[in-house]
């Protein structure tokens, strides 16, 4: 596989990483952060105008027709950068419209950036099992009424429309019966709930009490929302992935910078053979990673659903493995400094984290894995 950047993926990676170095320090984001909101719109506007909002979304609707390869490039200088704008929620979102066709007014807002989404998907007692789905729809007049109640939707509260997964038919965990809506967020009956998490992004509780959506709200067919759903969140999950590059080799770096700088016994720790050999080992990790991560973003839009989910939850599954490792071992090195928040490092941390519990952590994924059909017997 050439793990080589196009030219073109080679400018937008480099547009983005002037920016952030430039305009999105580490000093920057925390005021941001620590703002009221959370996000910043001026950020917001610069992401628009270098053409990441535009990258994903078709040619006929404004866009770059960027594939998951070329949001790979992006994702992982965002990760580099702890960017903690709703990109990554607004992309997933976009990418449940394409799936469901028909959309293209909401596409072209989303490449010119004037909309944001959320996908609101998980509910408490759900897990990382995205088909056990207990909002309720029922049909009402010529539309439809929703009742139930999503949590941690990332981004939720900063977005102008929202991705919601409700049943309209069968049991709690059937796949069958799960159907997908567009809504408003600021409709009639939604309450939501915003906060900080722990790694600095925001996410929110949102309640559904007798929300009236009208019969075009609905993304797809009644009750066949399932194979649209599972195949937009791999693809976020592949993004996910690709985020968590970016943050471990901007983790990697900031180690063996202190390991070069940190003193002890009259040199840097980074003589001692030891420590080297953790730095390899972190290195290798990260770059066994990287190449799931590459791998999940060329079968992602594979039209063998078995082989996209076995690439997919492959690489989560590597992913998190791999930062995990890195993680701890790039806090331990640092010693206590490593988890203050002082330092870009405890932050790099806490994201990779999170990542790692977001869209299903490492063991759903390693169980999702060995679930593909064929997998016993290859064994």
């Amino acid at each position: 596989m050439d793990f080589n950047f196009t030219p073109e993926q080679q400018q937008f990676k480099d547009a983005l990483r002037r920016f952030i170095d430039k305009d999105y320090t580490f000093e920057d984001r925390k005021k941001i952060v620590y703002s009221s909101k959370g996000v910043s719109d001026d950020a917001w506007a610069t992401l628009v105008e270098l053409g990441m909002t535009a990258l994903p979304i078709p040619e006929e609707q404004g866009g770059f027709n960027g594939s998951a390869v070329d949001m790979l490039v992006v994702m992982q200088e965002l990760g580099r950068g702890l960017v903690v704008e709703p990109y990554f929620a607004t992309v997933l979102g976009a990418q449940f419209l394409k799936l469901a066709g028909g959309q293209e007014a909401l596409l072209e807002q989303i490449a010119s950036g004037e909309l944001k989404l959320a996908a609101a998907l998980g509910e408490k007692q759900s897990r990382h099992e995205l088909l056990d789905v207990a909002t309720a729809v029922r049909p009402d007049g010529d539309g439809y009424v929703i009742n139930g109640t999503k949590t941690v939707v990332i981004h939720g509260a900063q977005a102008d429309k929202l991705i919601v997964s409700a049943r309209t038919g069968g049991g709690e965990r059937d796949t069958n019966g799960i159907s997908l809506f567009i809504v408003a967020a600021d409709a009639a009956g939604i309450e939501r709930r915003d906060y900080r998490t722990i790694d600095c992004q925001r996410a929110a509780d949102i309640s559904f009490t007798n929300v009236h959506v009208p019969a075009s709200a609905l993304l797809g067919k009644a009750g066949a929302g399932w194979d649209i759903l599972d195949a937009a969140v791999d693809y976020g999950r592949a993004l996910l992935c690709a985020e968590a590059i970016g943050a471990m080799d901007a983790l990697n770096a900031a180690t063996l910078e202190y390991l070069k700088t940190r003193q002890q016994f009259g040199v840097p720790i980074g003589k001692f053979q030891v420590l080297q050999h953790r730095m390899a080992d972190m290195f290798m990790q990260t770059e066994q990673a990287r190449s799931m991560a590459t791998l999940a973003a060329v079968k992602v839009s594979s039209a063998d659903v078995q082989e996209r989910r076995r690439a997919v939850s492959g690489a989560k599954a590597r992913v998190g493995q791999a930062l995990k490792f890195v993680g701890q071992q790039a806090v331990q090195l640092h010693g206590g400094m490593g988890v203050t928040n002082e330092l870009p490092a405890a932050h790099h941390f806490k994201r990779l984290s999170m990542i790692e519990l977001t869209l299903g952590d490492t063991d759903h994924h390693l169980a999702r894995f060995a679930a593909q059909p064929g997998f016993k017997d290859a064994a």
